[in-house]
């Protein structure tokens, strides 16, 4: 089965931009650590707009992101505290790789 390329969008209270790159870091580092099925994560800042973030992840399918990551005690606790930071929910979407591209 192909992997899921999951990605999702972020976007910063402006007065939290730097707590929103530290809080973000702090947990793709939690993820790759504790998280065997993550198949990597990228953190991205949009370089003409600080209080937008992306993330680029690879996990076996939508079903293990969408189940067992999100049950994680590190992703609701992040959950929980986002409204602090975050200026709303973020933005998810799943792409599937294109064989031969």
């Amino acid at each position: 089965m192909n992997n899921s390329i999951v990605i999702v969008r972020y976007r910063a209270l402006p007065a939290q931009v730097d707590t929103v790159r530290r809080e973000i870091a702090a947990l793709v580092a939690t993820v790759r650590a504790s998280e065997p099925d993550c198949g990597g994560i990228t953190m991205l800042q949009d370089s003409s707009d600080p209080t937008a973030f992306t993330l680029i992840e690879t996990w076996p399918s939508q079903e293990v992101f969408l189940g067992p990551h999100m049950q994680q005690p590190h992703i609701q606790s992040f959950i929980q505290a986002a409204g602090k930071f975050l200026a709303g929910p973020p933005d998810i979407s799943f792409w599937q790789p294109v064989d031969g591209a």
